[in-house]
């Protein structure tokens, strides 16, 4: 037991904090639960914790920078949804724990203060499928060989659409995504790509690439879970099953390997895969998200906030699908840029940004 890595779980009742669970409960030999948190599932909090004896969780707005110190874990699993990470993602780089985010706004709010604290090998792993596999491709090679980062997109529900023909699809639509099984904002971010607009942010932290060389392909057979092109025109591309398991566990073994978590890819029966450009028209998140990047400074963490409030008001039926993209383009037009220099600043930008995109939204 004394050898076993003492693994902390926020978040614990989404999609990936379940996945996170299954991992560990395979391979219970190496890891345990340490502690478990939850938004507002308190009932199936208590079952998972009942189950396997895990005696430290909270459920709701509870200080988990706290919790993060009293679980006294080695490792963070964070798949808390949406800005609320970015405290617990800071703090744990701050403590002797290693960092295995899923939390994709952490490094799109705060990437500039969050990646300094990040530099030893290991400390911080990403749990996303691209960053996951951008991360596999690059073990023992020369970062300044690289050309580009190709992160590979399913296109979502709407692929292929107008933007005509995208204006009137209600939530329900939305959340039918065609590959990955996720939780409910994550998965209107992939029908608007801005998803994957915060995965190219995101991308330019972990791995220090300028946004021009940092590519989008559409993918949907979500096969390829992204590639890296070098100075000599080869590309290494890291394929798998499509299930979040097999990342989550890399996230956590690393540098070592577990067993494979899910049945293996079968390359018999794949069939064809295909690949085309994202439409930025129609797909104006991904376009916005490119832009907030590529100004930096406390642009991305209004740009999040805004599309945080849209994405939750979507989800209501509150708005149209396409008032997300308005919603955000207005926000970043109204916020005026600087620098991101603290975690306080970064609370006073987003919280304006939501009040913008509530006050825009209502009109």
């Amino acid at each position: 037991m004394a050898n076993k890595k003492r693994v902390l779980i926020l978040g614990a009742t989404g999609s990936i904090g379940l996945q996170t669970i299954d991992v560990c409960d395979q391979l219970s030999d190496e890891f345990e639960i340490c502690g478990m948190s939850t938004h507002s599932n308190s009932a199936k909090l208590e079952a998972l914790a009942n189950e396997r004896n895990v005696e430290n969780t909270v459920c709701g707005e509870a200080d988990l920078v706290s919790f993060i110190d009293y679980c006294e874990p080695d490792i963070v699993v964070n798949s808390l949804v949406g800005a609320a990470g970015v405290n617990c993602s800071y703090h744990t780089l701050q403590t002797s724990a290693r960092l295995a985010l899923a939390n994709k706004e952490s490094l799109v709010v705060a990437g500039d203060l969050l990646m300094p604290m990040a530099k030893e090998d290991g400390k911080l792993t990403p749990i996303d499928s691209e960053h996951g596999a951008i991360y596999q491709c690059l073990l023992g090679e020369n970062h300044d060989y690289v050309s580009k980062l190709w992160i590979t997109c399913s296109g979502g529900p709407f692929r292929g659409k107008t933007k005509e023909e995208i204006a009137g699809v209600k939530a329900a639509d939305a959340l039918k995504h065609p590959t990955w099984n996720m939780g409910a904002k994550i998965t209107i971010d992939s029908a608007t790509l801005m998803n994957k607009g915060l995965e190219v942010i995101e991308a330019h932290h972990l791995f220090n690439c300028d946004f021009e060389n940092i590519k989008v392909v559409v993918h949907p057979q979500s096969v390829i879970h992204s590639m890296v092109e070098f100075i000599d025109g080869s590309v290494k591309a890291h394929l798998g099953t499509t299930d979040m398991r097999i990342p989550i566990e890399y996230a956590l073994t690393h540098p070592k390997r577990g067993k494979a978590p899910v049945e293996p890819l079968d390359f018999t029966k794949l069939g064809s895969i295909s690949f085309d450009a994202p439409d930025l028209d129609t797909f104006g998140c991904l376009r916005l998200a490119f832009e907030a990047g590529q100004k930096g400074g406390v642009l991305p963490c209004a740009m999040n906030a805004a599309n945080e409030v849209a994405n939750e008001k979507f989800r209501n039926d509150e708005i149209g699908f396409l008032d997300i993209e308005r919603s955000v383009e207005h926000v970043m037009n109204e916020i005026k840029n600087a620098p991101a220099e603290s975690l306080e600043q970064l609370r006073e930008v987003d919280e304006q940004a939501r009040k913008l995109a509530a006050a825009f939204l209502a009109r």
